[in-house]
């Protein structure tokens, strides 16, 4: 008989809030192509069905307002949001009876572990990032102080935690108190079929960049921890020593003013553009027309972005922090440079930039390194854990 999974996480495809939805996405249908039964509980709209298959894959949506956008208020909107889930799920286990619960982030905690008791099948939770980690630290004070004791509670309460790289193995483990043996490293993973580009690429170019022009691409949240500030500093020396370079900073988020604020008193305002959000088709074309990408972190779990872009055949500098070690491991497949240090990253992007030898050497390696985060072995990889946590319930 099929292990049955029961999979919560706040978002899922069409609703897409950021990485989330699409990790969880893959994931799931990997793991069915493995003969697992998925099932997903996840929250929807009015206009979404509240139960459809997707790709094998069992979709289960509680309808829910629009998150709102004041702090407090979304924290009050999640535990409602629980509370359905609760209620879903458990209408759910009377129709099906699960192996297993896994929870993605802090995001679905209290769902997941009530749902994992009253189900009577271990508990198994996948960390993305921590509240900690964002902060830098500053988690003593509300509404930080009340997600950061969400976090541990569930670290400490699961049967299982997932992490996407070393660093965030070692970083849940210091932080929360947690023996490593307890958390299994699980890299997220990348499917090159899923970065087509779709624009028409040398007329997309063109609105960006002249013939001559180096284009610099930024990608992600507009938020401190992504470290876009450090980026933007270090460009006005490179402009001025390497002449035609121009950048793009495509994303959003609570920091996207005070950069654009930044680039403005640095004189960059004729020098790139500010795309805001973009959709995942424009996303993946830029991957395709830039000549280099800049993924900055001051925090970073694992770096998706880097990932994407070397998977697009795009050289990428990273910051030496966090999980971009893990997706950047040597200067075969990408360069990196000191976190936090605006001069080391202009010497880095010179580099890249002014030697076409480096630029095809990184292209050609990075394109056999992304192998590795094939989602199919992920899958592979979940479904042991899955294995080992029920022959353990077996046994007790």
């Amino acid at each position: 008989m099929a292990t049955r999974i029961l999979i919560l996480s706040w978002e899922y495809p069409p609703l897409i809030e950021g990485g989330l939805a699409r990790h969880v996405r893959k994931l799931s249908e990997q793991l069915v192509a493995r003969g697992v039964e998925v099932h997903v509980l996840t929250r929807g709209d009015g206009a979404m069905p509240a139960e459809q298959e997707v790709a094998g894959v069992h979709v289960h949506r509680v309808p829910e307002p629009r998150k709102p956008r004041d702090l407090d208020a979304f924290l009050d909107w999640i535990e409602r949001m629980n509370g359905d889930m609760v209620a879903a799920g458990l209408e759910l286990g009377e129709r099906c009876a699960f192996d297993l619960v896994h929870g993605h982030d802090w995001l679905v905690a209290t769902a997941g572990d009530e749902l994992a008791r009253r189900l009577g099948c271990p508990w198994v939770v996948t960390i993305h990032a921590t509240e900690f980690g964002r902060h830098q630290g500053w988690v003593d004070k509300h509404p930080q102080s009340r997600i950061h004791a969400i976090e541990t509670w569930m670290a400490n309460a699961a049967d299982r935690i997932i992490t996407c790289s070393a660093y965030m193995r070692d970083h849940v483990a210091d932080i929360y108190g947690l023996d490593e043996a307890r958390v299994a490293v699980i890299p997220n993973g990348i499917d090159p079929l899923d970065l087509q580009p779709v624009a028409d690429l040398a007329q997309l170019r063109a609105r960006f960049a002249g013939p001559r022009d180096r284009l610099v691409l930024l990608v992600g949240r507009l938020v401190y921890e992504k470290g876009f500030q450090i980026a933007l500093e270090a460009l006005p020396g490179v402009i001025e020593r390497l002449g035609d370079v121009r950048f793009l900073v495509a994303g959003s988020g609570t920091a996207e003013q005070d950069l654009r604020a930044q680039a403005t008193a640095l004189g960059l305002d004729a020098h790139g553009t500010f795309l805001g959000w973009i959709g995942d088709d424009v996303l993946h074309s830029l991957y395709r027309i830039a000549d280099l990408t800049v993924v900055p972190s001051i925090y970073e779990p694992f770096g998706l972005v880097a990932l994407e872009a070397m998977a697009s055949g795009c050289p990428t500098i990273v910051a030496d922090t966090g999980g971009l070690r893990e997706v950047v491991p040597n200067e075969h497949v990408g360069l990196r440079f000191r976190s936090r240090d605006p001069a080391s990253l202009a010497a880095m992007i010179e580099r890249v930039l002014s030697d076409d030898a480096l630029r095809e050497r990184l292209i050609a390696q990075a394109s056999e390194h992304v192998l590795r985060f094939d989602w199919a072995d992920i899958a592979r990889q979940t479904a042991a854990v899955y294995g080992e946590l029920r022959r353990a319930q077996r046994v007790a």
